[in-house]
């Protein structure tokens, strides 16, 4: 039932509740499917559901007050007065503003045949919002002519269809609060609405918003907040829902993910027949970076019970998921035996997958020589390279791949990138704010330094990463010329971490890729060096920058001397 279940403190509270209202199931399936079936998760309609009214002799005007609320809903399709406000708008609008009283309110209606549904909208809202507040009574105006007029003014049917016995005219008069809160021109109205609705109501209207890619911020917030904030359990495929939206969105609420962390842990064990729920939870998890190490868990033992029903998508969901965070379950071993031998190649139908797949298990260094083989074979690579234009993320996944057979792979005798393929040409820029944050790192490190030969910044390490800055010390710490040749000689890399390298989450931690390329240059001989953001301030004076370097190379002398 979308009914307005859930208005306490509104207008619509009460109004509602004397109205009879009938749902449309099929209005609110449609922007959930089209959500969701990306995914491989089926959606069900809700019943239709009546609430019945409690007098007949209110029906009349109730039915009249619902659909003028449930007319909102049209804004986006029905709407026709969005143009640019002619005077007379304005005079109204401004008016409708300077109102302090009900009767000054709907004095505005009283004769003007001017006012448009746009100014009734608005004047429903302030009495919402005074309602809420108690500075009037709905008993004071729910039966003036003027507020009904108004309701009249809502509630009319705005289709272009002249047919009114068409069904789908008829159904221009039921109320789906969905369409009603995304129907509303204006977030900040539409996010008052929001604590009126019920909660599975919410869902349903993140889905949509994700669906239409419309990111309202207001309305993304308000959502959040009444989400997190009720004490009703969503069940398994809700919290893929708003996962899979605020992923979407690129909407980050840790207090809305660990509402659904902890509901998704109450209810995984029930589900025992569908992977496709877990996998697009993986899925999610990944993509916002949200790094929870009790759902991780949960999740992973989940896949390792229920590996038989498990899609090869959902299976190196968890996979790419855990490295991109860097998770690592206790039961490694399992995972090892069961999983990572379970998964072929043949189940991925584009290359681009398959070489993801191999990317993520050596990030959880779960990758053996085959896989090593079987993405930088010749082979492999034309059929990469036949289907599109390898893009710069393919080629720095190859290049994780290449070094990781030569520096960390145990007696790899297989196929490597040559050394003359394009592959190594990829450009790799840094984003804006780590810009900002190399370039202050930069000019802490000339002071410190005596000559600009004494450092390299922005180094292709052919790794499928950059080098911050390189520079080289001695066992006293004294700084040399990158062109020493000193075997005491300690080479160091400074690499600057901004807010996008982190995970967040209850367990916030570097991402796997930096753990990757931290990894890869220790075991090419580097001392590393991590600037994180969160330390290192480009707001802070020079000298306090030049001392935190400072710091940090003595510890790293230190640590050798031990």
């Amino acid at each position: 039932m979308f009914g307005l279940q859930r208005f306490t403190n509104t207008i619509g509270t009460k109004l509602f509740r004397r109205a009879v209202v009938y749902s449309s199931s099929s209005t609110v399936a449609r922007p959930v499917a089209a959500c969701t079936a990306e995914r491989g998760i089926e959606t069900v309609a809700p019943k239709d559901d009546v609430t019945n009214e409690t007098s007949p002799g209110t029906k009349k005007k109730s039915t009249l007050v619902a659909a003028a609320f449930e007319s909102l809903k049209n804004s986006d399709e029905n709407n026709t007065e969005k143009s640019t406000p002619t005077p007379i708008d304005n005079v109204i609008n401004e008016r409708i503003i300077n109102a302090k009283t009900v009767n000054g309110l709907l004095a505005i209606v009283d004769g003007d045949k001017t006012i448009t549904r746009t100014h009734a909208f608005k004047i429903v809202s302030i009495l919402s919002e005074w309602s809420s507040i108690n500075k009037v009574k709905i008993s004071d105006f729910e039966n003036d002519s003027r507020f009904l007029r108004v309701c009249r003014l809502l509630g009319r049917h705005t289709s272009k269809a002249s047919n009114v016995n068409n069904t789908k005219a008829i159904s221009g008069f039921r109320t789906d609060d969905l369409n009603t809160v995304l129907g509303v021109a204006g977030d900040d109205e539409a996010a008052k609405l929001i604590a009126s609705i019920s909660l599975p109501q919410m869902v349903k209207v993140m889905s949509a918003l994700a669906s239409r890619k419309r990111r309202s911020t207001p309305l993304l917030r308000s959502l959040a907040f009444n989400i997190s904030s009720s004490t009703e359990q969503l069940d398994l495929k809700q919290c893929a829902d708003v996962f899979y939206a605020m992923a979407t969105l690129n909407f980050q609420d840790s207090v809305l993910a660990a509402k659904l962390c902890s509901d998704v842990l109450a209810t995984l064990k029930k589900n025992t027949e569908k992977s496709a729920v877990v996998g697009s939870i993986l899925t999610s998890l990944g993509i916002l970076k949200y790094r929870d190490l009790d759902i991780l868990e949960a999740l992973t033992q989940w896949i390792l019970t229920n590996q038989e029903i498990c899609r090869p998508q959902d299976l190196s969901a968890l996979f790419l998921t855990s490295a991109l965070l860097n998770f690592r379950t206790m039961d490694i071993e399992n995972v090892r035996s069961k999983l990572v031998k379970s998964i072929v190649k043949e189940d991925f139908p584009k290359p681009s997958d398959w070489l993801n797949h191999v990317w993520a298990l050596a990030l959880l260094d779960l990758i053996n020589n085959n896989h090593l083989e079987s993405v930088l074979n010749s082979k492999f690579l034309q059929t990469l390279t036949a289907k599109n234009n390898l893009s710069p993320t393919s080629k720095m996944k190859l290049l994780n791949l290449n070094s990781y057979a030569q520096i960390l792979a145990n007696n790899y005798k297989g196929s490597l990138l040559p050394a003359d393929s394009d592959i190594f040409n990829v450009p790799i820029v840094h984003s804006k704010t780590k810009t900002i944050l190399l370039n202050g790192m930069l000019d802490a490190l000339k002071s410190l330094l005596p000559a600009n030969n004494h450092f390299n910044s922005l180094v292709d390490s052919k790794m499928g990463f950059l080098i911050d800055a390189v520079c080289i010390f001695d066992e006293k710490r004294n700084p040399l010329p990158l062109n020493t040749d000193n075997p005491n000689s300690k080479r160091v890399a400074l690499m600057v971490i901004d807010y996008h390298d982190l995970c967040h989450g209850a367990h916030r931690s570097f991402n796997g890729i930096l753990f990757l390329n931290f990894n890869l240059l220790e075991k090419s001989g580097y001392k590393v060096i991590p600037i994180p953001h969160n330390e290192f301030n480009t707001s802070d004076k020079l000298l306090k920058r030049v001392q935190y370097l400072e710091t940090k190379f003595k510890t790293l002398v230190s640590k050798r001397a031990q």
